[in-house]
Order: structure tokens, then sequence, then C-alpha cells
């Protein structure tokens, strides 16, 4: 018996609404991803972004777009992404300061880490390292220290960024030794760098991920790591624990979180996705090369690496009065 029209049409709208649908993780992606990085291309946390996204492309079917959004301690990226659609297809990639310590320095609420953001994974841990341009006439740590007693108005420290790890490790080293030099400020570790290595700067506390290049080639002369055991990447450099600053270690993680209410089948398919390319053989190599260990942890295990660096850090920064300026 033939059915009237309507009929018909009631009945095959019915069949597809009841039609299993496939699931919001099997849609995801259907666009590029935006990974917004908080500083300046050629940093620690962009090389970091950099290295991951060809297997984060490949593995998820769509362009990865590591996209730089540097300026004011990181805020900008991450005021921009706290307000982005929580549609799976806007990323924060960070590291400890404009994650944590940035609102705290600049004195603004704008957003917070552990309520404007949900956890992906770590990606990254690096540690630190105290350098000196290699014109600088200082070859150790004993030095360094007597030049800033000595001329302190003179000696002038490169930070990346307010309320970054170079920045806070910086502050506390100064806390602890007495010691008082010149903090400038740069919008990332690239155009940092880059005036240390042109002696505009004198020293700075750099990942040891950006330093290695120019130490291996002897612009820049190390002389400590933030690290509890000497980096096997600089087995000759001391840490400062060996050199008399007592339990003082510090290290940089880059890590992936999303905007709050991000769906969570999203965020589970880009955790696994990320864990298998820090997997690959390819990826750990190059950051072995970087003095860098590339490391992924469950969204759960990450918030609460995010709570303890918060709860350590946090109290030194309002403490010292660590302030952007």
């Amino acid at each position: 018996m033939k059915l009237p029209a309507i009929t018909a049409a009631l009945l095959a709208s019915l069949a597809a609404a009841l039609a299993p649908a496939p699931t919001l993780a099997q849609a995801w992606p259907s666009k590029p991803i935006r990974l917004v990085v908080p500083y300046p291309p050629g940093g620690n946390v962009d090389v970091a972004a950099r290295i991951v996204a060809p297997g984060l492309e490949k593995a998820l079917g769509q362009p990865i777009i590591v996209e730089n959004r540097a300026g004011a301690g990181g805020m900008i990226a991450a005021e921009y992404v706290a307000r982005s659609s929580p549609d799976g297809y806007t990323f924060f990639f960070t590291a400890n300061g404009p994650l944590l310590y940035s609102p705290i320095t600049f004195g603004k609420s704008t957003y917070q880490w552990d309520k404007d953001f949900v956890p992906v994974s770590s990606v990254s841990f690096t540690p630190l390292v105290l350098q000196v341009n290699a014109a600088v006439p200082v070859k150790t740590y004993a030095q360094l220290i007597d030049l800033v007693g000595r001329e302190p108005d003179k000696v002038t420290m490169a930070s990346p960024g307010a309320g970054t790890t170079n920045h806070l490790v910086s502050e506390l080293l100064q806390a602890r030794t007495g010691a008082r030099w010149v903090t400038v400020h740069y919008k990332g570790n690239a155009p940092a760098t880059q005036d240390l290595l042109a002696g505009q700067v004198q020293f700075n506390f750099d990942q040891v991920s950006v330093s290695l290049p120019y130490i291996k080639d002897g612009r820049l002369r190390p002389l400590a790591v933030t690290t509890a055991k000497r980096v096997a990447a600089l087995p000759n450099v001391p840490t400062l624990m060996e050199l008399g600053v007592a339990d003082f270690t510090a290290e940089t993680f880059t890590g992936i979180v999303a905007p709050t209410g991000t769906p969570q089948p999203v965020l589970d398919k880009l955790h696994a996705a990320l864990a298998d390319v820090a997997l690959d053989k390819e990826v750990i190599g190059r950051f072995d090369k970087l003095g860098a260990e590339v490391r992924t942890m469950t969204p759960k295990a990450f918030a609460g690496y995010l709570r303890t660096q918060y709860d350590t850090w946090a109290p030194v920064i309002r403490k010292i009065n660590i302030q952007a300026n």
C-alpha cells in the first residue's frame, strides 16, 4: 500500500533521527586546530609546539596551526584562548608563567588557570641554565655574583617576560643571595636571546633547549643549571645547589590546556594523539637534542602537577612582591 507523501516524509525523518550517529570524538576534528603560543617564534614553548604539531596533524587528520600571540607575560594569548569557543579547535600551548603566574605579577585577574582552563596534557620539561655573554669577563657563578656586587647598576639580566619561570628564578636567586641586578623584560625568549647574543644585556636564565646551540658555538658561557642533578647535555656545568644555593631547583614545562567547557571526548582524543606522538623516536630525539624531555601526563595527573607548581611558586611571587614593570 502506498503511503501518503507527508507520512513517508515523517517516517524518513524519524528513521534518520534514530539512525546511529557518529560520536563527537569520531566527528572531531573536521577543520584545522589552532595551538596558541604565548611567545614569539623561536623560543622554548614555540619550538616544542612545532615539534609535536606534525605528529598531531598525522594522528588527527587536520592541519595544526601554531599561532603566536605574544605580550603581557603571555596573558594576551591566555585571555584569547579562555574567551574562545570551547569547540575543540582552539587550545593554549603554554608554559609555567603565562598559565599560572602572570595574573599575579600583572595584578590582573582576567583568567584563572584552574577555572577558565581544563588540562589536556604536559608535553615537555626543560631545565634552565644561568649563562653569560661570552664577552662578559666572568667564568664562574661566584665571579658573576662578585661582578654584580661591584657594579649592580651595570649588570643586566634578560627576562622573556614578567612572571615567566626565567624571571622567577632570577628573582628568587636575588632574594636568596642578596645580590641585585637590573632586569630587562622582553616579549618572549627570542628577542631576549638576540639581545644577549648582541651584548646588549650581560646574562640570563634560559631553557637549555634554547641555549645549547649558542653554548656549543661559544657565544654564551654556562655557569650553572637549576636542576637537582647535572644536566646530561651540559655535564661539566654545576648545579646551583652544588654551588651553595640550598634547595634551589626549577624547570619549565610546556603543555596543552583547553577552554573550560571543551567536550570531554575531544580532550580524550587529543590527549591520546599527543601521547602517541610523544612515543615517536624522532620526536624524542628532537627534544633530547634540545636538552629537554618529552613526557605526557593524563589530564588528572597534569592538573595535580599544575596545582603543585602553583602552590610552590605563587607564595614566592607574593612574598618577594614580583610585579611586572
